[in-house]
């Protein structure tokens, strides 16, 4: 089987994705950036010869499977339909798109064009995240009955045009309430939502783009869930993405990863850990991207609809502009 000719958009964070893509076999074929100094390092340490400031020229060039797209979000919609109809595979960084109705123009170009399209909600591939997944669709904590999480940056926060609405779309809901939202949907097994209610403000910084919030969502399965998002914030309960589920029979959660259930002995409670360690290596940290790219390559050459795909990206954004809505107006906004 020839290797994937991948290309990439943008070469920020895309420096994690494309070292996955080396230990994962593809060929890394070319790179398109709007800043010739930045495009040039990393085309120099990924040894990528290809080199674009415009992405219509790279896809008029052609000799490329797939693109992964990991630029501001205000270009993740043009970036990927423009590539999804010039015939290549998609993965998006998240969050998708700057609202649902961009994620649903995209969703629908993906099949269209019968190319696979994901969005890179990384934590779904994180080893740790997977168990806790299995043990919960196992029954093992019984009916979910509620969800707690957290998407927090303790003590700094980015900068540049992650705090500008006109780029970014969103503040701290959309780059790290994303996290918590899509790792709680995944460990619930992906169930549509019903109401979002939500509180959001800035309150850390002079930027036009959101640094605090809470969130609660009813899902259509009776499940309840309440999740922190936020930069900048003097504390949080929980790591990135950690997640705590409240079972009819039991209790589950990542970071620290365990099930906890009753019993008969004096200590009333059965602990699981699945042999995960509460402080993992930094190797293990990353694992996420390199299960995630393999994944992407799998579905790929195997013809499979990535999960997540374009309509659990779609769900997603629905659900952050949603809560938007709700701190807005200060009220229930129903998904129903």
């Amino acid at each position: 089987m020839m290797p994937i000719k991948l290309a990439f958009a943008g070469t920020g964070f895309n420096k994690i994705h494309a070292a996955a893509a080396i230990q994962a076999g593809a060929e890394l074929i070319a790179v398109v950036n709007h800043k010739t100094e930045s495009m040039e390092k990393f085309a120099a340490e990924f040894h990528i010869q290809r080199q674009y400031t415009k992405l219509a020229d790279l896809l008029q060039d052609g000799g490329v499977d797939a693109m992964v797209v990991c630029t501001p979000n205000y270009l993740h919609c043009e970036q990927t339909l423009a590539a999804l109809e010039a015939g290549l595979h998609v993965m998006v960084e998240k969050p998708m798109a700057m609202n649902a109705e961009e994620a649903r123009q995209m969703a629908d170009a993906g099949k269209r064009t019968g190319k696979a399209l994901m969005v890179a909600h990384c934590f779904r591939f994180d080893p740790e995240v997977m168990w806790i997944r299995e043990q919960v669709a196992a029954g093992r904590i019984g009916k979910v009955i509620r969800t707690k999480g957290s998407g927090v940056h303790v003590n700094w926060g980015p900068g540049g045009w992650f705090t500008q609405k006109k780029f970014a779309g969103g503040g701290a809901m959309a780059d790290m309430g994303v996290h918590a939202l899509d790792t709680v949907r995944y460990l619930l097994g992906d169930p549509q939502p019903v109401n979002v209610f939500a509180k959001i403000s800035t309150e850390y910084g002079t930027y036009d783009v959101d640094d605090t919030g809470i969130v609660m969502i009813e899902w259509e399965n009776g499940t309840n869930t309440y999740f922190e998002c936020g930069w900048r914030q003097p504390h949080a309960d929980q790591p990135n993405a950690g997640t705590q589920l409240y079972g009819e029979s039991g209790f589950a959660s990542v970071f620290p990863t365990r099930i906890e259930t009753p019993n008969n002995n004096l200590d009333g409670l059965d602990i699981d850990t699945g042999g995960f360690l509460e402080e993992k290596p930094e190797t293990l940290s990353l694992q996420k991207y390199q299960n995630q790219m393999n994944y992407f390559l799998q579905c790929i050459n195997e013809g499979l609809e990535p999960s997540p795909g374009g309509s659990h990206g779609y769900v997603n954004m629905r659900i952050v502009d949603a809560a938007y809505k709700s701190s807005r107006t200060g009220k229930v906004v129903s998904l129903s």
